[in-house]
C-alpha cells in the first residue's frame, strides 16, 4: 500500500528572502458574537530590498503566524521603487495618509536613521542610512506607515524633474 508522504517536504526550510522582511505592528482584535467573543490577529508588515524597494502591506487571521505570513504576502504584491541619494533621500518631504503626516529630511552621511518605530521599519527596508524623521499628527501605526511610503513614493531628483521639463539637470538645479 502507498503512503502520501507529503506532509515531509511541507516542513523543509524555505529559500533565504531577497527582501528584509519587518513585522511593524501586532494587533489582538476581538468581535463579540451570539456565542462570545472571536479574538483575531492583525499584523502590519514592511518589506525591502534594502537597495530603494520597499512595500508594506496588512494581514488578518485567526493566528499570529498566518496573519505575518499573510502580512508579508501583501507587501511583496506592493512593492513601489523609492528615489535615493546616495545614503539619504533627495530632498525635504511631507507624506500624508489619513491622519497620519510624516516629515522625512536628508541628512549628512553619517547620522544615522533618526526616526521612530513605524516609519524606521520603512527606511530601514528602503535602505536609506541617513534620515530625519518625525510624525506629525497621529502615531497610529498603520497611518504611519502609509504616510511614510506616500512621502516615499512621491521624492523625486533633478534628472526626473529635468526630463519631466525637457531641460537638462543642470538648468533645474541653476
Amino acid at each position: 500500500m502507498a503512503y502520501n508522504n507529503d506532509r515531509r517536504d511541507r516542513r523543509r526550510e524555505e529559500a533565504p528572502s531577497e527582501f528584509i522582511e519587518k513585522v511593524v505592528s501586532l494587533n489582538r482584535v476581538s468581535k463579540t458574537v451570539k456565542g462570545g467573543r472571536v479574538a483575531k490577529f492583525s499584523a502590519l508588515c514592511v518589506v525591502g530590498d534594502g537597495k530603494g524597494r520597499v512595500g508594506f502591506g496588512m494581514g488578518k487571521a485567526n493566528e499570529v503566524s498566518e496573519a505575518i505570513r499573510k502580512g508579508l504576502e501583501d507587501a511583496k504584491k506592493n512593492i513601489c521603487t523609492v528615489t535615493l541619494s546616495g545614503t539619504t533621500i533627495p530632498h525635504e518631504v511631507i507624506g500624508e495618509f489619513g491622519a497620519g503626516r510624516v516629515l522625512l529630511k536628508p541628512a549628512p552621511e553619517g547620522t544615522g536613521v533618526i526616526a521612530g518605530g513605524a516609519v524606521r521599519a520603512v527606511v530601514e527596508a528602503a535602505g536609506i542610512r541617513d534620515i530625519r524623521t518625525k510624525c506629525l499628527r497621529t502615531n497610529n501605526p498603520a497611518n504611519v506607515v502609509a504616510a511614510t511610503m506616500v512621502g516615499l513614493k512621491s521624492l523625486r531628483d533633478a534628472k526626473q524633474i529635468a526630463a519631466v521639463r525637457g531641460k537638462t539637470p543642470e538648468e533645474v538645479q541653476g
